[in-house]
């Protein structure tokens, strides 16, 4: 499999790696969980069993996080530099695909009552535009809104919707200084280590993602994890930028729709910014094109 066809397929992220893959991730993962509930789980007891999906309906890429805790609750994670109102939606086809996943059809037909581990929904968000440190998005926030005069409103008034799915919001930016980095140290020298990327980036500093890492090593933000890890981090950081791959794909698929008629002022400058910051990242032309919907000959120009 090419690079270009991966990258399309996965979003690589370092937070992920760190969460859910990497030889430390239970330790991190039940770190988080702690933090998020002021509990006090040990990892040597505790039993944590990924039920992250391949691929989710027409979406081409996998959900970040999903961990079933003791057989008892599972926890969905998906962390976005930006925000996407669209989660509590998205949340709702990934759960009912993890149940899917993790019963069977005797249980699902049988006349006893399956036992289905509670849904826990979070949002760690990372990106530069101001947002507040927590917030809570709702899946009836997008629920078509009744007539004053309607019949049917009467049935809602009380907004006691028959499905409902609550996403926490949580913003992980240092300068917010969120208490939850306090509580779970891997998250903390996380967001360290991706703040000292981003200000390299910024501030154009030479071969910015080398530079970061050495920097944190020094610094003793995941020091560890980085000694091991720096060139696949190094990679992971450069399938993720300043917009969220979902937020690149409906552009891509608005690019596929719109590129025979031409497209607009504003979506070819948006087009041309994101992939600004691209190059920036050192992404090949290939890997650009295929993001913004550019042809490789207005890149060369850029």
């Amino acid at each position: 499999m090419t690079q270009e066809k991966t990258n399309r397929n996965y979003k690589d992220s370092v937070f992920v790696d760190l969460f859910a893959n990497d030889i430390t991730a239970k330790e991190n993962f039940i770190s988080l969980y702690n933090a998020l509930h002021e509990t006090n789980l040990d990892v040597k007891t505790t039993d944590v069993q990924p039920v992250m999906l391949e691929k989710v309906l027409y979406m081409k890429y996998y959900n970040d996080i999903a961990m079933l805790i003791d057989g008892k609750i599972v926890i969905l994670i998906e962390h976005q530099s930006t925000i996407n109102k669209n989660m509590p939606f998205r949340f709702l086809e990934y759960i009912a695909r993890i149940y899917e996943k993790i019963t069977t059809k005797d249980e699902k037909f049988g006349r006893k009552l399956v036992k289905l581990p509670v849904p826990e929904f979070y949002v760690f968000y990372n990106g530069k535009d101001d947002y507040p440190t927590e917030s809570i998005m709702k899946l009836s926030d997008a629920f078509m809104q009744l007539d004053d005069d309607s019949e049917l409103k009467n049935q809602f008034e009380n907004a006691n919707y028959p499905l409902e799915i609550s996403v926490k919001v949580i913003n992980i930016n240092v300068d917010k200084e969120n208490p939850i980095l306090k509580r779970c140290e891997a998250l903390k020298q996380y967001s360290e280590f991706i703040e000292q990327v981003r200000f390299n980036i910024e501030n154009n500093v030479p071969e910015p993602l080398t530079n970061a890492i050495k920097q944190a090593i020094k610094k003793g933000f995941l020091s560890d994890y980085l000694n091991r890890k720096s060139t696949e981090v190094q990679n992971m950081l450069l399938a993720e930028y300043d917009y969220d791959t979902d937020i690149a794909v409906q552009r891509r698929e608005a690019f596929d729709d719109g590129l025979s008629q031409g497209i607009s002022q504003g979506a070819y400058q948006k087009a041309v910014e994101t992939a600004e910051k691209l190059i920036s990242l050192g992404l090949s032309q290939t890997q650009i094109a295929s993001v913004t919907g550019l042809s490789v000959e207005e890149i060369e120009k850029l």
